[in-house]
């Protein structure tokens, strides 16, 4: 044991090396290996088994003994836990860390979820780009183990009515479904999201759904990719497509009518979850934000829809049918952390007792994500504990007393925790960044950044239609060139994106220059340049368009700061430290046609 350890502190140094200075402490704290006994516990094991006293001993990340009479090895630290309650760590298996939520920030999401005992957590919103850059930050702080989904919708589907293809990729046919689900797999998801369902709950028009031969296609290439698959499905028709369609998860409540036998068969033949994520429905936001405005035809339609949920999560439990833990927390009303410990009390009204929640909320949520070494107490399992004051196997509510949080044997919340400097920040620290945005010359639809361009237009049903591509110049080169039908809405425009760094995670400074220079030329009413900073800050210069190129110069002094999106916050205040995105966009009347096209797009 003591050549292992030293082994791992030598990679460890190595790997400090490796990265530089800046992450060496990062890597020196991810190396400690002090051993961990939590003594006299009241210990829930998440394996049906009713609680029973023991202490747990870990070592190196790992449950390494549970016994009555353990003794802590040399250097361990000991926890007193008596008169408490040892859990498995947490699951949410249905969550959005979206800049729409408050707050919205990496670390701060992280430290919510562990604060409320949940130790892996599946993220729906990031756009594929974004996996890589959002994994490394994750390793240089404490937070929970997040899983992220890609994301896969038909053209006028739900989740396909924001963001670009990138984010949410349009499938609407087998062949389209199989080749989605190839591009995604490249950036090494953890599991497929697919928007199988257009209802809208009878309080908006519906979005188009996914048939299913299409889905089918989209499951057997997943699974062939070792990738489960998840839906967004609400109807009971369309809750036995996905079924049939061999689905892991439905990560929603059927809720237009009650559930029957068909639907229970399919479900268990084919060995499908069910996550109802009831928190996101309920009447009254688990924000206390719910009724605020709500009109109340809308109010007697949610509700309906509620009782619907409950009783058809009772009716597939008891008919063995497993029902895990998701929330969609980030979306309006429904925080991060806390709605998941509301979502085992809901899973308690609708008539689980709280062990089987919390059996949900653990064991049969890791088997339904596919991670086969946690959601248990057990013998070599990873030590994602939760300790907490009372029996939450009889009253759920108890859960929400939580007294000390590990991930991987490491304290991540409660008395004594000190957790990296990483978990108070912000954003990543700012990188430099070259010149040289983009000059359209390389042909992997990258830019000169090694970013991945991407197109915006407005969302909804009724949405403009756009072709951005890359064209060969009169003169020699390339350009970007951006054509559009607008919608029939007033605001309808086109944009092309730049991302400033991968996924347009990290920001970047640009202090070092005065402005952007671009040239351009086109044909559109309402032509600009928008630079995107961190918090959803945006800051503006109108641009005039013509037909013939020319170089266009716009110095910072000359962006004017707008409101955050969604927001009535003071005006943007530039700083040229959080730049994230160079955005082009263009506008006009409803339903009319606008083109541009920019090339050598630099700072100076």
């Amino acid at each position: 044991m003591h050549n292992e350890k030293r082994r791992a502190r030598l990679l460890a140094l190595a790997t400090a090396l490796l990265l530089g200075s800046g992450q060496a402490t990062v890597v020196a704290m991810a190396s400690e290996t002090q051993a961990l006994l939590i003594r006299d516990a009241m210990v829930f094991d998440g394996t049906g088994r009713a609680a029973y006293p023991a202490s747990v001993l870990v070592e190196d990340g790992r449950i390494a003994a549970i016994g009555d009479a353990l003794q802590a090895p040399k250097g361990a630290r000991t926890v007193n836990a008596r008169g408490q309650a040892l859990l498995p760590g947490l699951f949410d298996l249905h969550t959005h860390w979206t800049p729409n939520a408050v707050p919205s920030e990496l670390p701060q999401v992280a430290n919510l979820y562990m604060a409320a005992g949940v130790t892996t957590v599946s993220d729906f919103h990031e756009p594929p780009e974004a996996y890589a850059p959002r994994r490394q930050w994750l390793s240089s702080i404490a937070a929970p183990d997040v899983k992220f989904a890609a994301r896969m919708s038909t053209p006028l589907g739900h989740g396909a009515d924001w963001g670009d293809e990138n984010t949410t990729r349009w499938v609407n046919s087998p062949e389209s479904a199989r080749a989605g689900v190839r591009a995604v797999a490249a950036y090494k998801p953890d599991f497929i999201k697919a928007f199988t369902d257009g209802w809208r709950y009878s309080n908006a028009a519906d979005n188009s759904s996914m048939d299913e031969e299409t889905l089918a296609a989209l499951v057997d290439e997943a699974h062939k990719n070792g990738l489960k698959v998840f839906t967004h499905t609400v109807m009971v028709k369309r809750g036995k497509s996905a079924a049939r369609a061999g689905v892991d998860v439905i990560a929603h409540s059927v809720q237009d009518g009650p559930v029957d036998q068909e639907l229970i068969e399919l479900m268990r033949t084919h060995g499908t979850a069910y996550a109802p994520s009831l928190a996101v429905y309920l009447p009254e936001r688990v924000d206390g934000s719910g009724r605020t405005g709500a009109k109340p035809d809308v109010l007697r339609q949610r509700e309906q829809n509620f009782a619907n949920a409950l009783h058809n999560v009772k009716t597939l439990h008891d008919a063995g049918i497993p029902v895990v833990v998701g929330t969609d927390a980030g979306m309006t009303g429904t925080p991060h952390g806390v709605s998941t410990l509301r979502e085992l009390e809901l899973l308690v009204d609708a008539g689980l007792t709280p062990a089987e929640a919390l059996l949900a909320g653990t064991a049969r949520s890791a088997r339904a994500l596919g991670v086969a070494d946690r959601g248990t107490l057990e013998v070599g399992k990873r030590a994602d504990l939760l300790l907490v004051k009372g029996q939450p196997w009889q009253r759920i509510s108890d859960i929400r007393n939580t007294e000390q949080v590990y991930v991987a044997g490491r304290q991540v919340h409660g008395k004594g925790t000190v957790l990296p400097a990483g978990n108070r920040a912000l954003a990543l620290p700012a990188q430099p960044v070259a010149a040289l945005v983009d000059d359209f010359e390389r042909a992997d639809g990258r830019t000169a950044l090694d970013t991945l361009r991407v197109d915006e237009a407005d969302g909804g049903n009724d949405r403009t239609v756009q072709v951005t591509e890359v064209v060969a110049r009169e003169t020699g080169g390339n350009a970007l060139a951006t054509q559009a039908k607008l919608s029939s809405k007033d605001s309808a425009f086109a944009a092309a994106i730049l991302p400033l760094s991968r996924g347009s995670v990290a920001p970047v400074d640009a202090r070092a220059y005065q402005g952007v220079r671009f040239e351009l030329r086109g044909s559109a009413p309402e032509l600009r340049l928008e630079v995107r900073a961190l918090g959803n800050r945006r800051f503006i210069a109108p641009l005039q368009a013509q037909s013939q190129w020319r170089t266009v110069e716009v110095p910072f002094s000359a962006l004017q700061g707008q409101p955050p999106y969604r927001a009535t916050a003071p005006i943007a205040q530039w700083k040229g430290d959080d730049l994230q995105q160079l955005v082009f966009s263009a506008g006009g009347a409803p339903g009319s046609k606008v083109w541009f096209e920019i090339d050598n797009v630099t700072f100076y």
